[in-house]
C-alpha cells in the first residue's frame, strides 16, 4: 500500500473484507430473497418487489381469437428502506504514522474496514430475525422440551405445518441458533450419517439437506418475551381460515407481537400479529388463519418466555440494501466506492474524509426487510 491514504490504496482491503464478511456465518441474508444494487436509496425510500399471483387454469376453448391470457400477473409490493447506518473510522496523523513505521497499517486498516462491514451486516441479520418472530404464521413446539432432543422430528413437524398452508417445498431454510445447533450436531443420526461418508450434512459449519431443508446458524436470534394474560377464553367458534379471535370477559392481561398461541382442540399453534391488552371484547389478529375450527369458550394459552427458530420460504422474507443517499452536488468525502459481494449480494459503500492532520473512513450501508407472507413463515419454538 502506498503511503497515501486513498480508496485506490485500500481497494483491495475493501475488496477481502467484503468477501469476507460476506461468507461468515448469518443465517438469514442468505436464505431470504436479496434485492440489492450499486443504486442509492434515502432513509424511508420504498422499494419495489415483483411478484407473480398465483395462476389459476382455465378450460381451454376453440376460438379464432388469441385469449388475453388474463389469469396470471406481475404485480409489485413496497419494501421501505427503514434504516441508513454508517460505522467511522477515524484516524489521527500520530496513530497512523506509528502504524506505517511498524509495518502494521495494512493489516489494521484491513480488519477495520472489515470489522465496520461486519457490524452493519449483523444489523441486518437481527432485523431479519425479527421480522421473521413477528410475522410467522404458524409454530410448533414446547419451552419444555428441546426440538433436537432425540430426534430431527421437529423439522419434520415444521415441513408439514408449512405444507398445511400451501407452502412450496423447495428452497425451504432453518435457521437454529448455536445451542440447537449443537443439539443437532450430535445427534446420532447426524454423526452415522458424516461415519458414512456423507457430508451432505455439514460443510464449514453449516447443516445442509435435512428432510430438503437447508439449515444455518444465527447469532441474531433474541429471545421473545411472552406477553403475560390469564383466563383466555374466545368467545364464540370461530371457521378455519379466521384470523380474528374475540375474548371474553373473564380475560386478563397483555398480549405482544410475535406471541405464540394455542387452542385447547387444536393440535397446532399460531403467532398473533400485534401487541394489546387481554379483556373482554378485545380482538386478536392472528398472523395466518386457523386451520381448525375453533368452540365457543375454547380456552387459548400463551407459551412462556422461548427462543423462536425460523424455519420458513425464501419468498417470504426479503432484504433490500442500498448505498446511502447522497446530495445531487455530492459532500465533502474525498473519494467513495460501492462495493457488492458477489455471492451474498451486500452493498456497502465506503467513503473516505480528510480533515486537518485526521482522516476517517466510513462505511455505510442503507436497507429494509419485510416478511411478505406469514404462510411461509414457521416458528420452532426452544427453550430460553
Amino acid at each position: 500500500m502506498a503511503n497515501e491514504l486513498t480508496l485506490s490504496n485500500l481497494a483491495n482491503d475493501i475488496y477481502v473484507a467484503a468477501d469476507v464478511v460476506g461468507r461468515e456465518q448469518v443465517g438469514f441474508i442468505p436464505s431470504v430473497t436479496m434485492n440489492a444494487d450499486h443504486s442509492r436509496g434515502g432513509l424511508n425510500d420504498s422499494v419495489k418487489a415483483a411478484f407473480t399471483n398465483v395462476a389459476a387454469p382455465v378450460d381451454i376453448s376453440q376460438l379464432m381469437t388469441i385469449p388475453e391470457g388474463s389469469t396470471t400477473s406481475i404485480a409489485s409490493k413496497s419494501l421501505s428502506l427503514s434504516k441508513s447506518r454508517s460505522v467511522q473510522i477515524p484516524m489521527e496523523a500520530d496513530a497512523e504514522l506509528q502504524l506505517r513505521n511498524g509495518g502494521q497499517f495494512d493489516s489494521v486498516y484491513g480488519d477495520l474496514i472489515a470489522q465496520a462491514m461486519r457490524a452493519l451486516t449483523n444489523e441486518m441479520e437481527a432485523d431479519l430475525a425479527l421480522a421473521a418472530k413477528e410475522g410467522a404464521g404458524g409454530a410448533s413446539g414446547a419451552v419444555g422440551t428441546g426440538p433436537f432432543a432425540s430426534n430431527f422430528g421437529a423439522l419434520a413437524t415444521a415441513r408439514s405445518r408449512l405444507q398445511e398452508y400451501g407452502c412450496p417445498t423447495t428452497d425451504l431454510s432453518v435457521v437454529l441458533n448455536g445451542a440447537q445447533g449443537a443439539a443437532l450436531r450430535t445427534l446420532g443420526q447426524l454423526t452415522d450419517a458424516n461415519r458414512a461418508g456423507s457430508d451432505a450434512f455439514g460443510r464449514q459449519g453449516v447443516l445442509l439437506d435435512l428432510y430438503g431443508m437447508s439449515v444455518r446458524e444465527s447469532g441474531k436470534l433474541a429471545t421473545h418475551t411472552a406477553g403475560i394474560a390469564t383466563g383466555l377464553d374466545i368467545v364464540g367458534a370461530d371457521a378455519i381460515g379466521a384470523t380474528e379471535i374475540a375474548l371474553d370477559g373473564g380475560d386478563s392481561g397483555t398480549i405482544l407481537k410475535g406471541d405464540v398461541v394455542k387452542f385447547a382442540n387444536d393440535p397446532r399453534k399460531y403467532v398473533l400479529a400485534g401487541n394489546g391488552a387481554a379483556a373482554a371484547g378485545v380482538t386478536l389478529n392472528l398472523n395466518s388463519g386457523l386451520l381448525n375450527a375453533t368452540a365457543a369458550t375454547e380456552e387459548m394459552v400463551i407459551e412462556a418466555a422461548h427462543t423462536p427458530l425460523s424455519v420458513f420460504h425464501r419468498s417470504a422474507l426479503e432484504l433490500a440494501v442500498r448505498a446511502p443517499a447522497l446530495p445531487q452536488v455530492g459532500d465533502s468525502a474525498d473519494d467513495s466506492l460501492i462495493v457488492q459481494d458477489p455471492v451474498s449480494g451486500l452493498v456497502f459503500e465506503v467513503r473516505i474524509y480528510k480533515g486537518y492532520r485526521k482522516s476517517m473512513i466510513e462505511i455505510g450501508a442503507t436497507w429494509g426487510v419485510k416478511a411478505w407472507k406469514s404462510d411461509f413463515i414457521h416458528t420452532l419454538v426452544a427453550p430460553l
